[in-house]
């Protein structure tokens, strides 16, 4: 049976899309899953009660998640409430600061809807460094392996 792959993307500028680009890169070296890839604004609840598994990248701005990122949750959160217990995700966090305010925020979001992060969140912090690269991609893939293999 084909899983599905949810990967929730905020991507606003040429080096966010490069690594969103990097993660559907190692999703696609997986066979058995299917990914969807969206924006926060196109996202609704039913996106994520349709999925096995989640991805987030969002960026920091000003010390917490991007705006977008937030109305995602803001208009999604009581739906899912008690709907996905257990639901796997990984997040990424394309930082300048150093995403600790993104990060306590989205641990303490996906606490209340009983998800269950399958990997530390990965904060990309700092100035660019092409080493985010290969870092997405490898996100991507275990995750969809994870996926694949019943292992998540």
């Amino acid at each position: 049976m084909t899983k599905r792959l949810l990967f929730l993307s905020h991507a606003p500028s040429p080096n966010t899309q490069r690594i969103e680009l990097a993660v559907c890169e190692g999703m696609a070296q997986v066979t058995g899953v299917s990914a969807l890839v969206a924006p926060p604004l196109g996202t609704h609840a039913q996106d994520v009660l349709d999925c096995d598994g989640l991805i987030l990248l969002t960026t920091e701005n000003i010390g917490y998640m991007a705006g977008l990122t937030k109305d995602f949750f803001d208009r999604s959160y009581n739906e899912l409430l008690d709907q996905r217990p257990g639901l796997p995700v990984v997040t990424l966090i394309r930082a300048g600061l150093d995403g600790t305010g993104t990060k306590r925020a989205l641990t303490g979001i996906y606490s209340g809807l009983g998800w269950r992060s399958v990997a530390e969140i990965s904060v990309l912090q700092g100035a660019w460094s092409d080493d985010f690269i290969p870092l997405a991609r490898d996100t991507g893939q275990a995750m969809a392996e994870g996926l694949a293999a019943g292992i998540f």
